[in-house]
């Protein structure tokens, strides 16, 4: 494959297919389950889980 070849394609297919791929992961957090795991991560770094401070 040439770069020309390859520059046609991400300048049409891939700017569609990172465009498609954008918009599901942005539309994954705002599904029913998603809403939940994404609160979970929000809040994750407050869980103290580790014993590296006590010691």
């Amino acid at each position: 494959m040439s770069y020309d070849a390859l520059r046609h394609f991400a300048d049409s297919w891939g700017l569609v297919f990172m465009g498609l791929l954008y918009a599901i992961l942005i539309g994954w957090h705002f599904l029913p389950h998603g809403r939940q795991r994404s609160a979970d991560a929000a809040l994750a770094i407050f869980d103290d889980q580790t014993e590296a401070d006590h010691g």
